[in-house]
């Protein structure tokens, strides 16, 4: 059985931007933002990737044509072939008519209640609705698909089926909590047999999502909201806890059934309004360093609050020892070893798909029917585009006036050629093997440097990234020694990058590049069968220089997609400050003196 899955609409973009005054990039942040593509043949998820790594349009909404048509041709799949095309939004009727019902039981003036309708009529039909998503999959596909084949399913649970797959199955309680699907913002239940059942009593609607108040406050902050908000979150940590938190005494009221609600304006001026009351600012304090991080830090323990009130609730009705947490909430990765830690919960999983990339792989993963699958089944986030060594070579060749590179013989020399880099105070783009899926770099498209060097953070923010000097950087360390620098908890491993744990005060000192200003860091764990390439490349730096870990961000720069092709790297390395870039086996390296930026045009041959 062949099924598609995909998120992403056409005229996303367009209309938010039209009907509600969206401008840049917040037209692509409200529905279908993370637009991307999965293909699952015979049980398997055998490609993924998002259309941002292909158009290289940032957090795109739009129809993910091309990474459709990636998926389809990389398995050698004709888009006739596939049984189900699987779409991770279900906005029925009832959900039309639940739409229209939250517009109408508003205190808005009567005119106001038109205008509201309006729009939401034509965003439904023009984009929301069941045909309106049949004809745009035609329209942009040219296929004139069977409309029995196009399955809808419902956003969180979207969710809930890319968390439970990819961590492997079995019984399991479940929590989805994003900034809105179709109609709620939050959900808890079970996972029983492969059975869902819902918690109703526990659902949370969309008017009081914790997702979206977070968003708010992460624009009142300065930053871009269902985008930014990890810069909140690693804000906070320059602050002590909030002896006081007015967000909790003013916005938020918790409910003895695990629910919330949470009360923010919608229009922008009146949260600000609100949020200037609250905390005692206006635009000049908004750009005091010391007053974004106390409200950093107020946002930052509202989430906290919050979720460990729903998990209260959700552990004494579940009498199972595993969570799945699903949805854009659980990319906090701070919350999230909180939570675990002061829960009942034995073990808590977090996908490489949490957010709303995922949503393309868990629709396909519903329309299969899969449930569970072999408790051996490897998971890899490693399912997007990989490139030869031709297409390498002529992608290098292409720049030849402005790089040049050397061949390693094999993958344990290009492992102790990397790691001699890395043991001086130099950034290394590392490229290898297939593009990872979701927000985090996770070893194939990463920027790599020495974290024992006490201000390469400020280097690689400054010189390479483009970004701001608070940001901190996630370490990457062999699963086998992670509980030796970190102090794990009842974690074993972190593979994705979906939890913070203390450094060891032993060896805050020795890899000072890792650690956030809090004594925290965001790990990445590694082995062998995951990664072969990257622990590899561990074991020989370490054996170098007695550093067990190495510094990883995402190999892109602010505002760019992850790089995606050979072009995409060498484009990034030149455009910034980066030492070398290892890319398959050749480490590549800038010449010296003029040259023009970009490809050459005298066909140079370099020194591959």
């Amino acid at each position: 059985m062949i099924v598609l899955g995909y998120n992403g609409f056409t005229r996303g973009a367009e209309l938010f931007g039209r009907l509600y005054g969206a401008t840049g990039v917040d037209r692509n942040l409200l529905v279908g933002h993370d637009a991307a593509a999965a293909l699952v043949i015979d049980g398997e998820v055998v490609a993924a990737v998002e259309e941002e790594r292909l158009s290289r349009v940032k957090k795109t909404s739009d129809f993910p044509a091309k990474a459709i048509e990636w998926c389809l041709d990389f398995a050698g799949v004709e888009i006739g072939q596939v049984d189900v095309v699987a779409f991770p939004w279900r906005f029925s009727s009832t959900v039309g008519e639940e739409m229209i019902a939250g517009i109408c039981d508003t205190d808005l003036p009567v005119a106001a209640k038109f205008d509201a309708l309006r729009r939401t009529g034509e965003l439904y039909t023009g984009m929301l609705s069941p045909d309106a998503v049949y004809a745009d999959f035609v329209r942009r596909t040219g296929h004139e698909l069977d409309p029995n084949k196009l399955a809808l399913v419902p956003h969180h649970l979207a969710h809930l089926m890319c968390g439970a797959h990819l961590a492997g199955g079995g019984d399991a309680a479940f929590l989805v909590s994003d900034g809105r699907a179709e109609t709620l913002s939050s959900v808890m239940g079970e996972l029983r047999d492969g059975v869902v059942h819902l918690f109703d009593a526990t659902t949370v609607p969309m008017s009081s999502s914790l997702g979206v108040a977070y968003g708010r406050i992460t624009r009142y902050l300065g930053f871009v909201p269902n985008n930014d908000e990890y810069k909140v979150m690693g804000l906070a940590a320059y602050g002590p806890p909030p002896p006081h938190n007015p967000l909790l005494d003013h916005v938020v009221r918790l409910h003895e059934n695990g629910t919330y609600t949470i009360s923010v304006p919608a229009d922008r001026n009146a949260y600000y309004a609100l949020f200037d009351g609250l905390f005692g600012g206006d635009s000049e304090k908004r750009e005091e360093f010391d007053f974004r991080v106390k409200v950093a830090g107020c946002a930052q323990h509202m989430v906290e609050a919050v979720t460990a009130h729903q998990l209260r609730t959700l552990s004494a009705a579940s009498s199972l020892d595993t969570l799945l947490f699903e949805g854009g909430l659980a990319l906090n990765c701070v919350a999230n070893t909180k939570m675990l830690q002061r829960s009942p919960f034995t073990g808590m999983e977090v996908s490489f798909g949490a957010s709303d990339p995922g949503v393309a792989i868990g629709a396909a993963v519903y329309a299969a029917g899969l449930r569970n699958r072999p408790a051996d089944a490897l998971t890899t986030p490693y399912l997007g585009p990989a490139y030869d060594e031709r297409h390498v070579l002529d992608a290098l060749e292409r720049y030849a006036d402005v790089v040049e590179w050397q061949q390693e013989p094999d993958a344990a020399a290009l492992a102790d050629r990397t790691a001699e880099l890395l043991a001086e105070k130099n950034v290394v783009g590392w490229f290898q093997g297939r593009a990872e899926f979701g927000p985090r770099a996770l070893g194939d498209r990463s920027i790599l440097a020495n974290p024992a060097f006490p201000d390469i953070k400020d280097i690689i923010n400054v010189r390479v990234k483009h970004r701001e000097p608070f940001r901190p950087f996630a370490p990457v360390v062999l699963e086998s020694e992670a509980p030796r620098v970190f102090e794990m908890g009842k974690k074993t491993s972190s593979p994705y990058m979906t939890f913070v744990f203390p450094v060891r005060p032993e060896y805050q000192e020795r890899i000072p590049g890792a650690c956030h200003v809090d004594g925290t860091a965001r790990v990445q764990t590694v082995d062998d069968r995951q990664n072969p390439d990257l622990a590899r490349l561990l074991r020989a730096f370490t054996a170098r220089t007695d550093v067990p870990c190495l510094l990883n961000t995402s190999f892109n720069v602010a505002g760019e997609p992850i790089v995606c092709s050979p072009e995409d790297a060498l484009e990034c390395f030149l455009a910034t400050e980066i030492d070398h870039l290892v890319i398959d086996r050749y480490v590549v390296t800038k010449r010296s003196g003029p040259g023009p930026h970009g490809p050459g045009l005298d066909g140079g041959t370099g020194n591959g």
